[in-house]
């Protein structure tokens, strides 16, 4: 592993000497923070991209606790997913409806504790299927239901997040359209999106031998589940990933790379 990570810093010197770019979309989101009050529980409403590997949420909790452990209490994330769904599968009014989803959770001893009545989430996270925001026949029913989806979660008292998926393995083309897309959703709707797909095409670009990708060159690796997590960390939180002590069971000198990976395009993304 330690070849590994020393082909990684020699790559990223080369590619920096290169004058190397990450892939962006073309548009620059309105929104570039939740702060100063970061939403500590979110609801994940997508599909099989997010409950991939025990699910990316729970991966994202344990992050999140990890990197404030006088509050960890405070942190929890639901996700609701359906395989292959697009945001016009998901009835959101009724996943909000007070006193349903999040009206109560478990601590760490697994005792249940009651959430505030009401309110159950500070911030809905919501991904349309892989193809959806950039597909012929589906795109207009990402446009739509982004803007009713966004709306409702307003209505509710909590805030509406895009989540930016990645492109397909052997369609690394998907990035920029997606990237694009997703933007302007999140500009229409005034969202905050989380670039979790230009992410993964930086660390594409910059570790290739690096696999992101299930067998099926779509669903998220361990490694690439991790990636999302930070990316939604620093989007989320503003809070950097790199040293987070939660690596998910990825080895060390991987999670720095992923870690720091996010971070940068986070910070690329928003134009910090």
């Amino acid at each position: 592993m330690m070849r590994l990570f020393t082909r990684v810093m020699l790559a990223a010197i080369v590619l920096a000497a290169a004058g190397f770019d990450a892939a962006q979309a073309q548009t620059k989101p309105k929104v570039t923070t939740l702060g100063p009050d970061f939403p500590k529980a979110a609801l994940f409403v997508g599909n099989s991209f997010f409950y991939y590997n025990n699910g990316m949420p729970g991966h994202l909790t344990l992050m999140e606790r990890a990197a404030d452990a006088a509050n960890k209490a405070t942190y929890r994330n639901t996700m609701v997913t359906i395989g292959g769904s697009g945001l016009d599968w998901h009835d959101m009014d009724n996943l909000l409806r007070p006193g349903g989803l999040g009206a109560y959770s478990f601590d760490e001893q697994n005792v249940v504790k009651f959430n505030k009545p009401g309110r159950q989430y500070d911030a809905v996270v919501m991904m349309d299927c892989s193809q959806c925001p950039i597909h012929p026949q589906l795109k207009d029913a990402f446009t739509s239901f982004a803007k009713k989806d966004s709306e409702i979660v307003r209505a509710h008292g909590m805030r509406p997040v895009l989540f930016m998926s990645w492109a397909y393995a052997d369609k690394p083309e998907m990035t920029e359209e997606l990237a694009e897309a997703y933007t302007l959703a999140g500009n229409t709707n005034d969202a905050l999106v989380i670039p979790a797909g230009l992410a993964f095409a930086r660390v594409r670009k910059l570790q290739p031998e690096l696999n992101l990708y299930a067998p099926d060159k779509r669903h998220p690796s361990p490694a690439g589940t991790y990636l999302a997590a930070c990316v939604t960390l620093a989007a989320l939180s503003g809070r950097s990933p790199i040293g987070n002590s939660y690596m998910t069971g990825v080895d060390p000198e991987t999670a720095q790379l992923l870690q720091k990976a996010a971070w940068e395009t986070v910070q690329d993304y928003y134009g910090r």
